[in-house]
Formats: structure tokens, sequence, C-alpha cells
């Protein structure tokens, strides 16, 4: 083999370097805002719920199919942005990182996060859709079905996020990989889902949490001092 081929070889198995730093973290800002006004803002429980009083199946009526509708545009822009993010993540970090495992497992928790919230928000738009454009196609007992997935099936998903931050906080305070201070702010919403979770069995906090930590730790990276976007 001639010296240049050999040369070209080495060349191409070497990670491809990133210039300067990037202004790729804005995806998860991006997503961030996506999680809030997708999850949130768009929530589809009726308001002035008693939480002493149990659900029935009339509260199908009391539902918005609006709400619902615009929850699943949103949703699932956010799901596109979480891929992109996780991409980004792989192709700008990864490289910088390559003995930390830790860097590796969050565009894996990414993705997670996307699949589960395509059918979160997948739940939340069938239910808008049988109950505004194809009012009719299930009676009553059908569309309580499609509440009580959509109880927390937008939330749930953000599970995927919580890892997320569970490997920023060891990459920040363990590898020093990103800014201290990220990390401390990272384990904030973590500890709530562990304490909802051991306690009380709940599983939708991630989805009240991770639209917060996204717009922060990645606005962070963004515009912050961290080695691995310099």
């Amino acid at each position: 083999m001639s010296t240049s081929t050999t040369t070209h070889a080495r060349a191409e198995a070497q990670p491809a370097p990133t210039v300067g730093r990037g202004r790729w973290p804005l995806l998860g800002v991006a997503a961030g805002v996506g999680a809030i006004v997708a999850t949130l803002a768009l929530d589809i429980h009726p308001t002035g719920w008693d939480i002493d009083t149990p659900y029935s199946q009339a509260v199908v009526d009391e539902v918005s199919s609006g709400k619902a509708h615009a929850s699943v545009i949103v949703g699932y822009l956010t799901v596109g942005l979480l891929l992109f993010l996780a991409a980004a993540w792989r192709r700008h970090v990864e490289p910088r990182a390559l003995a930390s495992t830790a860097a590796r497992v969050v565009p894996l928790a990414l993705t997670a996060a996307a699949g589960a919230l395509s059918l979160g928000y997948g739940w939340r738009g069938a239910f808008g859709l049988y109950t505004g454009s194809e009012e009719g196609a299930f009676d009553t007992e059908g569309l309580y079905i499609l509440f009580v997935l959509n109880d927390f099936g937008a939330y749930i998903g953000y599970l995927g996020v919580t890892v997320a931050a569970v490997a920023v906080v060891w990459m920040s305070l363990r590898e020093r990989l990103i800014s201290r201070w990220i990390g401390i702010f990272s384990i904030l919403p973590i500890l709530p889902v562990v304490i909802t979770v051991a306690a009380f069995g709940l599983p939708g906090f991630p989805g009240v949490a991770s639209g917060l930590w996204l717009i922060v730790a990645f606005a962070g990276l963004a515009f912050g001092r961290s080695p691995i976007n310099r």
C-alpha cells in the first residue's frame, strides 16, 4: 500500500473536528420551549378540576379538541428537535469526549425520549381528532380510554431527558467537560423525579421539569465556556 493511501485511510478513521464555539445547543433551547408549550401550556386536563373528585366519562365533553390538536403539532415539532439535538450532540461533543461514557448516554437518552413522546403526543392528537373533525367515531367510553392515556402520556416520555440530565451532571462535576454551574443546576430537575417516583409512584414529573432544564442547560452550553463547546 502506498504512503498516500495509508495517510488517506488514517484521515478517514479520525473523527471530524469541530471548529470554534457552535450554536448547535440552541436546538435544545428550542426543544425546551416546545416541551413547555406542548405539554404544559396545551395540557388537556379541564381547568377547575377538584383533585378530590374522581374523573368520570363525562370529562371527555370538557376537554378542548383544539388544544389537543395544537399539542400534537407542537409536540411533534419538539420530537424532531430532540432528534436533531441528539445528532448534533454526537457530531460535536462525542469527538471531544472520546473517553466519556456519559457523553454517549445523552444522545441515546434524547432519542429514547423522542420515541416515547411520539406516542404521548400522538394520543393527544388522536383525542383531538375524535372529539373534533371525526367526532362520533368512538363512543364516550372509547374517548375516556384515550383521556386516561393522556393523563400522563405527554409527561412520561420526558424521562429520557431526565436521564440526559444525569449524564450532564456526571460530565460536569466528575469529568469537568461541562461548566460546573450547569451540572449543579441539572441536579434540580432530577431530585423531584426521584422523590415523586420513590414516594408515590408518580411517573409524570419529568414532563414538568424537562422543558426548563433544556432551556437553561443548553443556553448555558451555547453561550458559556464549557470545554465541549469552545
